[in-house]
C-alpha cells in the first residue's frame, strides 16, 4: 500500500495503477476508522480493480462551534485497517496540501437541499462535504466512489453533485452497519461515556417503533413522527434535534408515508451528536 501526503506522490501513485489499465474505486474518510468504514472498502473492492482511500480531516466541514480539534485520530491503526482490507493508495494529506494559502476560493453550492435535515443546524457545513469531495474526485479522478447511508444527507448530495456537473464519477452506497444492539457506528461513539452509550440506542428504537407501526398500516407522517417522540421519552439523555420522512431521492418532506420513504434523524446523547435514518419496508 501507498501512502501519498503529497498531490504529486498521489498523481504518481495512482499512474502506476492505471498503466494496467486498472479500474479505480474511490472511499474518502475522516479517519478513525470503525467496521463501517471497512465495509465501505470492502464494497469499493468489489466495484473496481483498486481501491484509494483519503484519510484527511476536513476543516470546511465544521462549523465554529464544533470538534475540529477534538475529532478522535489514530493514523497509524487506520493506515494498518487500511492495508489489511487490500486498498492500493491512501491521500493523507496535510490541511496546507489540500488547501493551498489555507482556503479555498471557489467552493461548490450545494443548493435548497442541504438548508433543510441536518443542513438546517449545520449551515456550511455541506458546502464543505462537497468542495471537499469534488477536490479529491479531481485528484484521484475515480471511476466508482462509494459512501455510507448514515450519513444519508451527504450521499444523497455527493451523488447529485456527481451527475448534475459531469463528473464521470459512480457514487455508490452501503447500508448501514450496526453495533449488536442496533446502534450505528460512528467514530462519534467513542465520544460516549458508559451512561450515554446505553442511552444512545433510543435513536434505533424509536426508529423501529415507527417502521413496526407503519408495517401494521399506518402512514400519516405526523403519527409516525409521534411514535418517535413517545419511544425517546424511556431515554432521558437523548435531546431531539430533529425527526423527518423524507423522499429517499430529493430528501423533500413527505405528508404521507410510503414504501422507500426514509425516516430521519439527528439527537444529542449528552453533548455528542448521533444521527440515523430507516428506510419504511
Amino acid at each position: 500500500m501507498i501512502v501519498a501526503r503529497t498531490r504529486l506522490g498521489l498523481v504518481e501513485a495512482l499512474s502506476h495503477l492505471r498503466e494496467r489499465e486498472r479500474t479505480i474505486a474511490l472511499v474518502p474518510t475522516m479517519g478513525y476508522l470503525h467496521e463501517g468504514h471497512l465495509t465501505l472498502i470492502d464494497t469499493a473492492a468489489g466495484c473496481a480493480d483498486a481501491v484509494a482511500a483519503s484519510l484527511f480531516v476536513n476543516p470546511l466541514q465544521f462549523g465554529p462551534s464544533e470538534d475540529l480539534e477534538a475529532y478522535p485520530r489514530d493514523e497509524s491503526r487506520d493506515l494498518a485497517l487500511m492495508e489489511g482490507r487490500g486498498v492500493s493508495v491512501v491521500f493523507a494529506p496535510s490541511v496546507e496540501e489540500m488547501y493551498p494559502g489555507g482556503g479555498v476560493r471557489v467552493s461548490v453550492s450545494p443548493g435548497p437541499m442541504a438548508e433543510r435535515l441536518c443542513g438546517a443546524y449545520r449551515p456550511g457545513h455541506f458546502a464543505g462535504v462537497l468542495t471537499v469531495v469534488a477536490k479529491l474526485f479531481g485528484l484521484v479522478r475515480p471511476d466508482v466512489a462509494v459512501f455510507g447511508r448514515k450519513d444519508l444527507q451527504q450521499a444523497v448530495l455527493v451523488r447529485r453533485m456527481a451527475a448534475d456537473l459531469d463528473m464521470g464519477v459512480r457514487v455508490v452506497t452501503t447500508e448501514i452497519l450496526r453495533e449488536s444492539d442496533g446502534l450505528a457506528m460512528s467514530s462519534r461513539n467513542a465520544y460516549l461515556s458508559m451512561e450515554e452509550r446505553a442511552q444512545a440506542v433510543g435513536l434505533i428504537s424509536s426508529l423501529r417503533a415507527a417502521a413496526a407501526a407503519y408495517e401494521t398500516g399506518e402512514r400519516g407522517v405526523r403519527a409516525l413522527l409521534d411514535v418517535v417522540d413517545s419511544t425517546l421519552t424511556a431515554y432521558p439523555l437523548i435531546q431531539l434535534q430533529y425527526a423527518e420522512v423524507v423522499d429517499p431521492d430529493t430528501l423533500e418532506p413527505l405528508t404521507e408515508a410510503g414504501s422507500g420513504a426514509v425516516v430521519a434523524m439527528a439527537a444529542f446523547c449528552g453533548s455528542t451528536r448521533l444521527i440515523d435514518n430507516m428506510e419504511l419496508p
